[in-house]
């Protein structure tokens, strides 16, 4: 029996019935206003850095933006196989299911904190060294590395608090503990900064207490609630075929995305040749980037509840339907806005720095690379259409050979004929564009059936 209070009911948002629209965008629109201030805590640090403290920090945060990533992109991914479990019970309303898959997910997740915080700590000089990062950025780049590494523990119970709570289709909870922190952190961030003068340490301190009390809220609801995705801190175990669902669909996702987060570090690499001045740029840029992927990153992950909820009530159709209608949306969105970040790109990387070098290669890169992302809203659209009905295989595999095989022998080659900024940075444009275009075809095929069944009805 599929039970569950009428407040907690009213949080959640059952997307099997009603017009498919307004579920979607009742679905992104707090997951957008989420995600960007998520996106704060670290520009929030950028901003800070590159005002009070100096040029080699700015270009201190941007080189290590790429290993956080490998640990965050990995751990998301893994979450997005337990949201598709999670979702495809409740869309079946299989309760008990349900609540063992919360216990499980949860459990993994303490464990999985604290090895990445271990293992991050210890290997950030290696890192470093990998990303050939020069010496007047290394030891800078090192502090703040090791202080978030320490506190990612509350990054990951954070994250997959709210993942679960975003999978019963609640996107509001979240939003309010995100907006919280995220002026907490820059409080924090101007009292360490400022006043403290503890320097690039003080944004990483104020980023990880800020992350704690996220978690700890969110926590606190999971637990306090009286709704089918209660937390019950002594029925907390891992259910082995539940955990085999989940990395079934989230190791894949996971893997790809820690993957294309290395081979990122390898890109770094090569723009840290350029010096200090293109490595603040390529941070601005990559900043303004991040944001412009809000929206896609939203609609991905609407996509992907949409339809495990859909395909867990056996409504493939509809689950299809979803999918190409979020599709539309996110290309529409993502061109007005790279319109508007094309034409601003000056103001937008000034907001970081005052260095006229720093704003000439910021800008370079944004005027460059803006309109490709339209490829990249292809990819996301349609590989978080197919995670949520289970697979996530096709899409890892067509993202590793797009963002890391692909990329990886472009500048090998292409750096060796000109070893110019744009030559670097057109590493990005070109995994975008074919990742969009294998995703589509590789989508159209895999729902063939259902096309071809509703031609036929």
């Amino acid at each position: 029996m599929f039970r569950d209070s009428s407040t907690a009911s009213s949080r959640t948002r059952d997307m099997t019935e009603g017009p498919i629209l307004p579920h979607l965008i009742g679905f992104a629109v707090p997951l957008l206003f989420g995600n960007i201030f998520q996106m704060l805590y670290n520009t929030v640090d950028t901003l800070v850095v590159g005002n009070f403290v100096g040029k080699e920090a700015l270009a201190a945060i941007g080189s290590t933006t790429m290993i956080i990533n490998i640990m965050i992109f990995f751990f998301n991914g893994v979450s997005v196989g337990a949201g598709v479990v999670i979702s495809q019970f409740f869309g079946a309303r299989q309760e008990k299911e349900l609540h063992r898959a919360v216990e499980t997910t949860m459990a993994v997740t303490l464990l999985m904190g604290v090895v990445f915080s271990v293992i991050g700590f210890l290997a950030v000089p290696f890192m470093l060294r990998l990303m050939s990062t020069p010496d007047d950025v290394f030891g800078e780049a090192t502090t703040y590395l090791r202080i978030y590494f320490a506190g990612s523990v509350g990054l990951c119970v954070y994250n997959m608090g709210s993942g679960i709570l975003r999978a019963v289709g609640d996107t509001r909870r979240p939003l309010y503990f995100l907006i919280f922190t995220s002026l907490l952190n820059t409080v924090l961030d101007l009292l360490f900064v400022i006043p403290f003068h503890w320097g690039i340490a003080g944004t990483g301190f104020a980023t990880i207490l800020s992350q704690f009390v996220s978690a700890a809220l969110v926590l606190a609801l999971l637990t306090r609630s009286d709704a089918i995705y209660r937390l019950t801190w002594h029925d907390m175990r891992i259910d082995g075929a539940i955990l085999r669902r989940i990395l079934a669909i989230g190791l894949p996702t996971g893997v790809q995305s820690m993957l294309t987060s290395f081979s990122n570090v390898f890109v770094q690499s090569y723009v840290n040749g350029f010096g200090s001045s293109c490595m603040a740029g390529w941070s601005c840029y990559n900043k303004l980037d991040a944001f412009l992927f809000l929206p896609i990153n939203s609609l991905n992950q609407s996509a992907t509840t949409f339809v495990s909820q859909n395909i867990g009530a056996g409504k493939e159709r509809r689950a299809y339907d979803g999918s190409i209608r979020t599709l539309w949306f996110s290309v529409s969105i993502t061109f007005v806005l790279a319109t508007g970040l094309y034409l601003l790109a000056p103001d937008a990387v000034a907001l970081f720095t005052s260095d006229p070098g720093v704003i000439e290669y910021g800008v370079l890169f944004m005027r460059m690379n803006v309109y490709f992302i339209l490829f990249n809203s292809v990819n996301n659209i349609f590989a978080g259409a197919l995670r949520g009905r289970g697979d996530s295989r096709g899409p890892m595999i067509i993202m590793l050979s797009s963002f890391v095989v692909l990329r990886q022998i472009y500048l090998f080659i292409a750096t060796r004929i000109a070893y110019t900024p744009q030559v670097v940075g057109f590493g990005y444009p070109l995994g975008w564009i074919a990742a969009g275009v294998l995703e589509t075809i590789y989508f159209w095929h895999r729902w063939k059936d259902v096309r071809a069944s509703a031609a036929n009805s």
